[in-house]
């Protein structure tokens, strides 16, 4: 298993980075778009990801971005899909595992 140097830009800019990397947030061939090309059913202040073998769709706020335990599993889907793919942020541990990450985060 390689490991990457860490980052050493703020947490903010990372995230920002990361996100721009990942051309295709949320986008799915039956989902509608608006004039911007983002998806019309995630809200204003939401993203789309995938999680697990299964890819399930979630719609979460961004405020999780902010979260060590979100950023940790930012950084695993970096190191396993990359983010220049046009699978959308796909995160890579089941789907268990991160509803409960997400309940505690969001809490």
């Amino acid at each position: 298993m390689a490991h990457r140097k860490l980052n050493k830009l703020p947490n903010t800019a990372v995230l920002k980075q990361i996100l721009k990397r990942c051309s295709s947030l949320g986008k799915k061939i039956n989902v509608g778009y608006d004039e911007d090309g983002l998806p019309l059913d995630v809200p204003k202040g939401h993203f789309a990801i995938y999680v697990g073998e299964n890819r399930t769709r979630y719609i979460v706020p961004i405020s999780v971005l902010d979260h060590p335990e979100f950023q940790c599993l930012l950084r695993q889907a970096e190191e396993e899909f990359g983010f220049d793919h046009d699978m959308g942020l796909t995160i890579p541990c089941e789907e268990v595992v991160f509803r409960s990450q997400l309940t505690c985060i969001i809490r």
